[in-house]
């Protein structure tokens, strides 16, 4: 009669006794109460409540804090305000030069003085610079600023992707870890089940004890994703700022499949027009030019006048003096052909860049639509086939249909198939990270 009745149970209950629970990487909305009161998290398998985090961040908003706190960038942008202080240098005038004299001073002979032979002169003399070199001084600085802040921003652009690419590591730890816990909690219902069956005289010794060691791959795969988790929360904490976020945060987001509809020829067009180290390129080709400009202008020869009073022998008079030097020598030819030469290599700069784009946004496209490809073959059916595989095993194994054997390997079959998808699923976002990183903006055509 026991066997029996244990019989009936197990029949009632093949999804629950053999872990037909399923976990799904689409977000579980619960009712308005009840995520007003957990803050939008679920609670853990199991009843247990987790600890609701102090702070929880999206995918924008972690890219945000990075930007506002990483030291790299802070650093970087420091650049820009040096080239701002150098703008202000390049725009001051020369300062005048004033300059006096006392001539004809009888100090050795104390009684002829005052005399009429004693000479003061007082002066005031100014450059006149010639050639717009103050314009053209800082028209090059301003070009060099720009330089300076595409640079910053090409800066913040990679930082972007690795933020992106940490934080995918963090959900996909977080999916990982909550396959492990359902695996784990629906199989140690499969495993106390066998021990009833075991007791009943259903199933070997053997069996059962191949069941439990079983057991040990499940309790593992939960330790590896909690600390997998643990240290892709606290690598994405070090790109953000680790005074920027408390310690207990976490993210919001899930897995998610987003098919890329955009043509190559869109997406290059787009990074033609946003990639900031080609605009950083082609702002090079500027500054280059502002350089030949400035070295040009330097080859000019400024103007000295000098205004001079005079006071002799009860006379005052007044004095101009000019001076220019002759350009017969130094007329700063080498400076001149250095820019030149610097122009040609800001140029070829500016072609490599651009071939550079035109690479990286064909590779970041090729490399998402091959790992989309993959992610659609999984959802195409391949995921319900090897759940349905388990499922049929575990009944069959239940009803003394299946071998052991054939239900563990169904299981595993499963389990492998499941977390070869989250992980295709994620190499299919960071492409995509890739290819905003490739585009140079995170709003793809």
């Amino acid at each position: 009669m026991a066997r029996a009745s244990l019989l009936l149970v197990l029949f009632l209950v093949p999804k629950l006794a053999f872990g037909q629970t399923t976990f799904s990487l689409d977000s579980y909305t619960p009712p308005s109460g009840q995520a007003a009161a957990t803050g939008g998290q679920t609670a853990p398998p199991g009843g247990q409540h987790a600890p609701i985090p102090s702070k929880v961040i999206t995918l924008d908003e972690a890219i945000s804090l990075a930007l506002a706190n990483s030291p790299a960038i802070n650093a970087t942008r420091t650049q820009i305000h040096q080239n701002q202080a150098q703008e202000t240098t390049a725009n001051l005038r020369p300062n005048p030069v004033l300059s006096a004299d006392s001539q004809f001073i009888p100090v050795f002979s104390p009684s002829q003085f005052p005399t009429d032979v004693e000479q003061y002169d007082i002066g005031l003399g100014y450059t006149f610079e010639r050639g717009r070199k103050r314009q053209n001084r800082l028209q090059a600085a301003r070009d060099q600023t720009a330089v300076t802040s595409a640079q910053a921003a090409d800066a913040g652009r990679t930082l972007a992707f690795n933020v992106a690419q940490q934080f995918i590591n963090v959900l996909l730890a977080e999916s990982n870890l909550k396959f492990a816990e359902e695996g784990l909690k629906s199989f140690q219902q499969t495993v106390d089940i066998s021990e009833q069956r075991y007791k009943a005289g259903d199933i070997s010794e053997g069996d059962y004890l191949k069941i439990r060691l079983q057991l040990l791959q499940f309790q593992t795969d939960v330790s590896s994703a909690r600390v997998a988790r643990a240290q892709a929360l606290g690598s994405l904490r070090q790109l953000i700022g680790y005074a920027a976020i408390q310690r207990d945060y976490d993210v919001a987001g899930d897995l998610a499949y987003q098919p890329l509809t955009a043509r190559l020829e869109d997406l290059q067009a787009k990074a033609l027009s946003e990639r900031p180290d080609l605009r950083a390129a082609q702002q090079g080709i500027t500054a280059a030019k502002s350089q030949v400009a400035l070295a040009k202008a330097n080859g000019k020869q400024d103007v000295n006048l000098i205004g001079t009073y005079s006071h002799t022998s009860g006379l005052n008079a007044l004095s101009w003096f000019l001076s220019i030097p002759l350009p017969i020598f130094d007329r700063n030819q080498g400076e001149i052909a250095r820019t030149r030469f610097a122009l040609t290599q800001a140029e070829f700069t500016e072609k490599a860049g651009l071939d550079t784009v035109m690479t990286d946004v064909t590779n970041a496209y090729e490399a998402t639509t091959t790992n989309q490809e993959v992610v659609q073959l999984y959802m195409s059916g391949y995921l319900k086939q090897a759940q349905d595989s388990r499922d049929i095993s575990a009944y069959a194994y239940k009803g003394g249909a299946a071998t052991l054997l054939d239900f563990l390997d169904a299981e595993r079959s499963y389990r492998t198939t499941q977390l070869a998808y989250r992980q295709a699923l994620a190499a299919y976002m960071l492409s995509l990270e890739q290819l905003r990183q490739a585009v140079g903006t995170r709003s793809l055509p």
